[in-house]
């Protein structure tokens, strides 16, 4: 194997999954009261954007960073 190659096999990258149906829901309720369950709990408040890997959900004038991946399921409120 070359360096170049070697170099090549040895560099990280990242690789995500997008879950294209609660990406799709998330954005259907932004500006909407959710209740997210996720594998941590609960949160409860106004979704304030969505990103292919995770929801911001604003929560008593707190934002709440939470990964798709982690979303057990979402019901609006």
């Amino acid at each position: 194997m070359s360096y170049e190659q070697e170099r090549e096999y040895q560099t990280p990258y990242m690789v995500s999954v997008i879950d294209a149906y609660v990406y799709q829901t998330l954005q259907s309720v932004i500006g909407k009261e959710v209740v997210i369950e996720t594998t941590r709990g609960s949160v409860r408040g106004k979704v304030k954007d969505v990103k292919p890997d995770h929801v911001v959900v604003e929560a008593k004038a707190t934002p709440f960073f939470i990964r798709i991946q982690q979303i057990v399921w979402v019901m609006p409120n």
